[in-house]
């Protein structure tokens, strides 16, 4: 008897889901990828599951993901020193070499892998492959603690997005194969940059019309002062958060890529804890949600 309360159960989650797969059908997600998770081999299975799962029910993912830890690893395994401004690193030739490597070849390719053994099929590029992402030399200035006076930093080959043609990555989604994005791009002076992988996502996202961008963290989502989960946000609710101290740190910049996102073209924007097993279907394909979601006003 209690088998068949377990399978009317299953029955029951399919039903609450079917609206959400309704709702999704045709439609693209985009999923940043990085933190905790990649270096946790049950955490990259239950990925894998979660986008070949969406796939299988008509929804296009695109994967973009990070690799920070993993090029801090190499470039020390190579004797390669790393200098930090402002907690940004900066990027010399010999580093963006290194960075490419691991992220366009070990990372790239690990989690091509791990959709395939979940049974899908995924095409691992970067910004660089069919001129997906153009990218131009970020600007990033700096305060003299003593002085006040601002000076430009050069972070050397560190870029952000300027153009992406998304032609790859719906031909990709419409043979019914995951593309995998590696965060580099390509300069129109023909260097090769590196892009911050949640910067990335977003410009993927807005340039898609992406019904959702997901920013896979390694924290709930957007807490307020007592700890609770803000569950409903919008770029207002966000600057008053900013203002009054609730938001801070790493999260700044995270929720500064789901505001440009939704404002540019993209529906609404989560972040969510990629620690908890199967965050993302939790979010989409049941009434509670699991992280927080940014809506444009």
């Amino acid at each position: 008897m209690s088998s068949d309360k377990s399978m009317l159960a299953k029955a029951e989650t399919l039903i609450e889901a079917l609206p959400y797969f309704q709702r999704y059908a045709g439609r693209t997600f985009v999923v940043k990828y990085g933190g905790h998770a990649m270096g946790d081999p049950e955490a990259a299975r239950d990925f894998a599951e979660d986008i070949v799962l969406l796939k299988a029910v008509g929804i296009n993912p695109v994967v973009v993901h990070g690799g920070g830890p993993q090029i801090g690893a190499m470039l020390k395994k190579l004797g390669v020193e790393s200098r930090f401004v402002d907690g940004l690193r900066v990027t010399d030739k010999a580093t963006a070499e290194i960075a490419e490597m691991v992220l366009s070849g070990s990372i790239n390719k690990e989690l091509v892998g791990w959709i395939a053994s979940a049974g899908g099929k995924a095409l691992g590029i970067s910004g660089r492959d069919a001129g997906l992402v153009t990218a131009t030399k970020v600007q990033r200035t700096t305060k003299d603690p003593d002085s006040n006076i601002e000076r430009v930093v050069d972070l050397g080959f560190v870029g952000e997005p300027s153009k992406v043609d998304t032609t790859i990555l719906e031909t990709a989604s419409a043979a019914g194969i995951i593309p995998v994005v590696a965060p580099i791009g390509a300069g129109e002076d023909g260097h090769t940059y590196n892009i911050n992988a949640d910067t990335m996502a977003g410009a993927i996202a807005a340039a898609l019309g992406a019904a959702r961008l997901l920013l896979l963290t390694d924290v709930p989502g957007v807490l307020d002062k007592e700890g609770t989960l803000l569950t409903d946000l919008t770029p207002a609710d966000i600057a008053r958060l900013r203002e009054d101290g609730t938001i801070s740190g790493g999260m700044i910049p995270k929720l500064e890529t789901c505001i440009h996102a939704v404002e540019a073209g993209c529906e609404a924007a989560v972040v969510l804890d990629g620690r908890v097993p199967h965050a993302m279907l939790l979010e989409f394909f049941t009434s509670r949600g699991a992280g927080t979601l940014i809506r444009a006003e």
